[in-house]
């Protein structure tokens, strides 16, 4: 598809429908005696009669006494205007582009392959003009309640009905209604999409609006001054909410650059805290060191004088003198070996 080529659809599909909405068409059951049916002004109302005409020899419709459409073994003989058109397979019989004349009795009678009539039957046709088009108008009251007023064209004996949010309005939503139901006053911080049906016995129309709540705007704008109810969600009447966001605009700059610094400076000290703990880490780890070296000393000058402290007592023992009591024929003489001087137990 072509670009462009789908809107082109759309639009085409929107003026179909709106062609088809404004060709008003009404269906009546004619088939009891009496009925009553409606068609809308310039549109078709279609009749049915009968279930088929098949079986019927033949059957003439009557509008103020004169025939209109004569038909026989399902053969149209006469027909005095081309808006009259008869089917007879499911025995409708329609009337289309109608106007006030066409309003009034329609007859239709039946007759056997005699001639007989069979059947004698009235329908009584009315004409209204059909809704052609439906607007919403809303305003905000003196108090902060929402006026909507539903606005309808063409029409006979239009009737309204009313929906919040696709539900039926309440009494704690609604203010008040007017007689002809056309216009309704919603209480205060009531919001939401409205929507008003229009319809009578031929057409039936709707419109729907979105109705913010209303608040009160006290203020200048282009050096007027301005104090009433307008509705929040399209106030643009003050000039100092289009200031402040002037301002706002304008310290755009400022804050970013602020923001930017801010992130700068975090970034530093972050590097610098990083660099600090670093050398903590450093000092420490050398303090540690010089702590276990020192005490490596001192474990290794203990060891080594314990040691020279084990000799020196051991050699004491050495040099200690010898002394051998000999008893000669029960005598305790110790001239002849005497103390053994240090030096000759040395030498043995």
């Amino acid at each position: 598809m072509l670009p462009g080529s789908f809107s082109v659809v759309i639009e085409v599909i929107g003026i179909l429908a709106m062609l088809v909405r404004l060709s008003y068409e009404t269906s009546c059951d004619g088939r009891l005696d009496g009925a009553q049916c409606y068609g809308p002004m310039g549109g078709t109302v279609f009749i049915k009669l009968m279930e088929s005409a098949s079986e019927i020899y033949k059957y003439d419709i009557k509008h103020t006494k004169s025939i209109i459409l004569s038909v026989r073994k399902n053969t149209i003989l006469n027909s005095i205007h081309n808006r009259y058109f008869f089917i007879p397979s499911n025995g409708t019989f329609s009337i289309s582009n109608l106007s006030l004349t066409d309003s009034g009795d329609y007859i239709l009678e039946r007759f056997d392959s005699n001639g007989q009539s069979i059947e004698h039957r009235t329908i009584q046709l009315f004409l209204e003009a059909p809704v052609s088009s439906v607007q919403l108008v809303s305003e905000c009251l003196s108090q902060g309640q929402v006026k909507v007023s539903c606005l309808s064209e063409g029409g006979d004996t239009p009737q309204y009905k009313w929906t919040l949010g696709g539900n039926i309005l309440k009494g704690s939503e609604l203010l008040s209604i007017n007689n002809q139901n056309n216009i309704i006053v919603l209480r205060q911080n009531i919001s939401g999409y409205v929507v008003c049906s229009v319809w009578n016995k031929v057409s039936n129309l709707f419109k729907e609006k979105y109705t913010s709540t209303c608040e009160f705007v006290n203020c200048t704008s282009n050096g007027v001054h301005i104090s009433k109810w307008v509705f929040k969600k399209d106030n643009t009447l003050c000039d100092e909410p289009l200031a402040q966001k002037h301002n706002i605009i304008e310290l755009l700059p400022i804050i970013i650059g602020s923001i930017s610094a801010l992130g700068v400076l975090l970034i530093v000290l972050v590097v610098s805290m990083g660099i600090i703990c670093a050398r903590r880490k450093k000092a420490k780890n050398k303090e540690e060191e010089d702590n276990r070296e020192l005490a490596n000393a001192n474990l290794r000058r203990g060891q080594q004088e314990q040691s020279r402290g084990t000799q020196v007592e051991y050699g004491k023992v050495q040099k200690q003198p010898r002394q051998f009591n000999v008893t000669l024929y029960g005598c305790e003489d110790n001239s002849v070996y005497g103390n053994v001087e240090d030096s000759v137990y040395a030498n043995i």
